[in-house]
């Protein structure tokens, strides 16, 4: 039995998965929850386990453990802007009763990045087809609560991942109307990096860079959920300010994407994740996004030809840490089984 989970800064949604053939996984308990209502990540842990999967393995003991993280790892170490707790491994592994190597902390964009081989076809919505060069880098971003971004390399015999921070990189503009929203949160932030624009927040400040007199029922209160209620606005063409912003929005982030496939020269695919791309699907896919993506100057033929992909499955990085998890477990018991 394998535990996977994806941790974030407003939610966890942790699973417990059977192995089979293959090998693969086969989901068998999952459950979402607000990472504010637990004082400790061993409080979370033994809550999902109480309320019943336990029971629903059958009994059978966790044998490994992989966590997608909102963060970067470094040396084994979490970084975390907006987790409210430390994660303590050593705990961790005494709370599940397994061994600490049989543990697995990720970042959650290599987390993602490690699910894509696993995820069916139609987990993936086609934003560009394009030309895909075999065992070629491959880039992931997602937009949540913060922009990530991540790459996968082939190295002669697999593929690697590696975590990058790109998101707390400077935003750059592109247009006109982007230098003036750089001119206006640079005003309210001590520096305005990518994920201040791309991002839930980043939403909503655009719409108030656009018209601060409009306003909407989310505004108000901290648990409002405005990044959606904007862009369920914007597909319901309901506020011609909240179409605006999807416009503007979604033009950036095609620009943000179409730079991470520059550097990575990710010729094998570009893959657009997190919580907000499966809700807009049809605003990513009606040319906007893709057209900035491909605004390069002497480079745009080429990115043309790179394939675009949106991860529709927003549990990929509960996959990609359990699959992570299980190639831990089965490496441990090779060397046990060898010493």
């Amino acid at each position: 039995m394998i535990l996977g989970g994806d941790i974030g800064g407003t939610k966890c949604n942790l699973a417990v998965f059977q192995e089979t053939e293959g090998p693969s996984l086969h989901p068998v308990f999952q459950r979402r929850y607000a990472t504010r209502d637990f004082s400790t990540f061993e409080d979370l842990i033994t809550h999902f386990l109480r309320q019943g999967a336990k029971t629903t393995t059958g009994g059978q003991q966790i044998s490994a453990a992989g966590f997608g993280v909102a963060g970067a790892v470094v040396e084994g170490q979490l970084h975390a802007n907006n987790l409210p707790w430390t994660l303590n491994l050593s705990a961790l592994a005494q709370r599940l009763d397994v061994s600490l190597e049989n543990i697995v902390l990720l970042n959650d964009m290599v987390a993602t990045a490690w699910s894509l081989d696993q995820l069916p076809a139609n987990d993936l919505a086609v934003l560009n087809r394009g030309v895909s060069q075999p065992n070629a880098t491959r880039a992931l971003v997602a937009v949540g609560t913060g922009l990530g971004e991540a790459f996968l390399v082939w190295d002669g015999r697999q593929n690697r991942v590696f975590p990058s921070e790109g998101g707390l990189a400077g935003f750059a503009p592109r247009t006109d109307r982007e230098i003036r929203l750089l001119t206006y949160l640079s005003k309210r932030l001590p520096q305005v990096c990518c994920e201040d624009v791309l991002s839930g927040r980043g939403i909503r400040a655009i719409h108030e860079f656009l018209n601060p007199q409009v306003r909407h029922s989310s505004f108000d209160g901290a648990g409002g959920d405005s990044a959606r209620e904007i862009s369920e606005n914007a597909c319901a063409h309901s506020c011609e300010v909240c179409v605006e912003t999807m416009d503007l929005w979604t033009e950036a982030y095609g620009s943000e994407a179409g730079n991470l496939a520059l550097r990575a020269l990710a010729f094998g695919g570009v893959y657009v994740a997190g919580g907000i791309a499966p809700k807009i699907v049809s605003k990513l896919q009606d040319g906007a996004f893709f057209r900035a993506f491909c605004d390069k100057t002497k480079l745009s033929s080429v990115l043309a030809r790179i394939p675009l992909y949106v991860v529709m499955n927003e549990d990929a990085p509960i996959w990609g840490a359990a699959y992570q998890a299980l190639a831990a477990s089965r490496s441990s018991d090779t060397l046990r089984k060898a010493g």
